[in-house]
């Protein structure tokens, strides 16, 4: 036995034996190994290491569908249950001006501010899924035990911090390339009523457009995790399908 465990870890330090292994072909050689794990609390056949796996494979597949939905241009700006406003007395002023039909240069800052949300998500999506790739055991038994965003609520829980310390610089930089900064410059140089306001307007814009990015990805990543719980048509993998059609 100990050669053969031996034998199979030898093989996984060599690079080019483990290109191509992934989390499910982990699971299957250990549980050829070790048989059946203890941990499985009432999940039947499943062993630990499976459930683990397929947490970290279910979350993964989350992450890049709502990566590539959202993280693409119009991904955050047509869709109405994520799209950004303006912050405050921005917004206000806008809507009062789009009843005269003179919210042109404020609209224009409201899709700027849109596409750099929109810009951010890949930086994103890359701390989310260092973090899905982090997860124990423990924590994998926890999360497929609990509500139907049970996962989602965790890895806002690890990550909410991280992502916000890279996304503000990030959309801080996405504003000032994509001309949202000097745009607002320019909005806030010809109104009077948001002259006053200018110093506040920048700072606000940014906390603002990472606040309503965050929550537009956790949103959807909710989504997902519901699918997959859920719907057994959006378990892709013989993994998932196992997992979480299990429960």
């Amino acid at each position: 036995m100990k050669a053969l465990i031996g034998g199979a870890l030898a093989l996984c330090l060599l690079p080019a034996a483990c290109e191509s292994v992934d989390a499910e072909q982990v699971g299957a050689v250990l549980g050829s190994i070790y048989g059946p794990q203890s941990e499985t609390d009432g999940q039947g056949a499943l062993s630990s290491l499976e459930i683990e796996a397929g947490l970290r494979q279910a979350l993964e597949i989350g992450t890049e569908r709502v990566a590539d939905q959202i993280g693409v241009t119009d991904g955050y700006w047509q869709d109405p249950q994520i799209r950004i406003p303006l912050p405050g007395r921005l917004g206000e002023v806008q809507s009062q001006l789009q009843g005269i039909g003179l919210s042109g240069p404020l609209d224009d800052l409201q899709l700027r501010m849109n596409r750099a949300a929109e810009d951010a998500v890949p930086a994103g999506k890359q701390i989310v899924i260092d973090v899905v790739r982090s997860i124990t055991i423990q924590d994998a038994l926890g999360i497929l035990n609990g509500g139907d965003t049970a996962a989602t609520d965790f890895l806002r829980g690890r990550t909410e911090t991280s992502l916000r310390t890279t996304f503000t610089p990030y959309v801080e930089d996405a504003l000032a390339s994509s001309g949202a900064y000097q745009m607002l410059d320019s909005v806030t140089a010809s109104q009077p009523l948001l002259a006053v306001y200018a110093g506040d307007f920048k700072s606000d814009l940014t906390t603002h457009a990472v606040n309503f990015g965050l929550n537009g990805l956790f949103n959807y990543l909710a989504v997902e995790e519901q699918k997959i719980r859920e719907d057994p048509v959006a378990r892709t993998t013989e993994l998932l399908r196992k997992v979480f059609g299990s429960r």
